[in-house]
């Protein structure tokens, strides 16, 4: 299956079929598999390095980015858990600062994959088994780990004594899973998807959110005091002011820190918030110097990201070639106020069925000189009658983004968005592999 990737090692691509096999059984939501098979692994969750552990709709892979090039630029040995993968499985897994090797990974996925075949275990069940047991096994200073879907749920919630929780932006997403139908939880749809992302709290660890509206940090709130956890809201315990700098302030003092290299403004809301992770922790000490050098740092692929010079890009001579994998309303709007002072461009989309084809274009509308969609690799994708109900452009189909970038009329830079399946098939068709 294309979501769980291919592997020049024969050993990784074994297990990695095992992988591809596995699914969710119908209807089962919960933690009890995890943490059966934990159990028999060791547990080895319970004995990592210092934990920051990231949720969110959007924004938590890069706070995750900038948590994890702090660190290292405070000379730490980091470990770190991100997804999902772009090209390669590989890239879940950073293993003291490098991406795991094969031989380790084939290892690890057949050692928890046959330790736990009765149970019935999911892919990311599986991944997260796998994960902790590298970090678990090889030493490090710090883990930064993003959760993968909500919070509540999800197979990374069954960590304690973090050194720090952190909640990015919050937006509708995975409808069908974070908002179903339940007793004794927020119904409004918002507050539902804080109640779920607010689900790693922990009793006296740091929940470090971003700014919400009332009635969603109410829920954050509210369910920090079920559960002992200690609350620190942008607005309320810190802030930054965003402008030709991180004007970061909270009850420690005040700094003054440089913009990230990532595009987009809202990277910096990102940053601020890694900031505040570590500055309302004890458990790992570190400087403004660290601070301001690894938010420099900071990369992390397909998110406003300029594609350099590829096969891909040699398609497109003279144009810069912008690539996103946002594929919901708040990405859009992200990356509508990135181009918002640049000249129209060219948009090349391809998006997941399950998600709302008006996510990226619309709120594109009097940017764009010429609409292009192609599938979503590997998935059921939106055609392009569905897109161009929300376009202000004519909307033309290709088999894939080689033909899209041949066929673009006239001058002007392009975006491909919409979906990071998609993103992922650029990166590799223009050989730029995440590292």
């Amino acid at each position: 299956m294309k979501d769980f990737a291919i592997s020049d090692n024969p050993r990784v691509q074994a297990q990695l079929d095992r992988l591809g096999a596995l699914s969710l059984p119908q209807g089962r939501i919960g933690l009890d598999v995890i943490h059966a098979l934990l159990e028999r692994l060791g547990n080895p969750q319970r004995a990592l390095p210092p934990v920051f552990h990231v949720a969110g709709t959007n924004g938590k892979g890069s706070t995750c980015a900038y948590l994890r090039a702090i660190l290292e630029a405070q000379g730490l040995v980091v470990h770190a858990a991100t997804k999902p993968h772009l090209v390669r499985y590989n890239e879940r897994i950073r293993v003291a600062g490098k991406l795991i090797d094969d031989e380790l990974l084939a290892d690890l996925l057949e050692e928890v994959l046959d330790k736990g075949e009765d149970l019935a275990p999911s892919f990311f069940e599986v991944t997260t088994a796998a994960t902790f047991l590298a970090f678990h096994r090889i030493p490090a200073d710090a883990c930064v780990i993003e959760v993968g879907l909500g919070g509540r749920f999800d197979a990374t919630n069954v960590l304690d004594h973090q050194a720090a929780c952190g909640m990015a932006s919050l937006g509708i997403d995975h409808e069908a899973f974070l908002l179903t139908p339940e007793q004794g939880v927020p119904q409004e749809p918002l507050c539902r998807i804080a109640f779920e992302k607010a689900g790693i709290a922990r009793p006296g660890v740091p929940l470090v959110t971003q700014a919400y509206r009332d009635d969603m940090t109410r829920t954050v709130i509210e369910h920090a005091m079920r559960v002992g956890a200690r609350t620190a809201i942008r607005g309320l315990d810190w802030d930054a002011q965003i402008g030709a700098e991180i004007a970061y302030r909270d009850r420690q003092g005040e700094l003054t820190l440089p913009l990230p290299s990532l595009a987009g403004t809202h990277q910096a809301d990102n940053a601020a918030l890694a900031v505040a992770m570590l500055r309302h922790q004890s458990q790992v000490h570190v400087t403004p110097e660290a601070l301001a050098a690894g938010i420099r740092a900071a990369r992390w692929p397909a998110r406003l990201q300029l594609l350099g010079q590829g096969p891909l890009t040699e398609l497109a001579p003279g144009r810069k070639v912008w690539l996103d994998g946002g594929h919901n309303v708040d990405a859009g709007l992200a990356i509508a106020r990135h181009f918002a002072d640049a000249p129209p461009f060219h948009l090349i989309t391809g998006m997941l069925a399950s998600k709302d084809p008006a996510a990226i274009v619309a709120p594109l509308k009097g940017k764009l000189l010429s609409v292009s969609v192609v599938p979503a690799p590997g998935h059921d994708a939106h055609s392009p009658a569905d897109i161009a109900r929300h376009a202000d452009r004519p909307v033309a189909a290709f088999p894939d983004v080689a033909a899209a970038l041949q066929a673009l009329p006239g001058a002007g830079d392009v975006l491909i968005a919409g979906s990071l399946y998609l993103a992922g098939e650029v990166l590799r068709l223009n050989q730029e592999f995440p590292d």
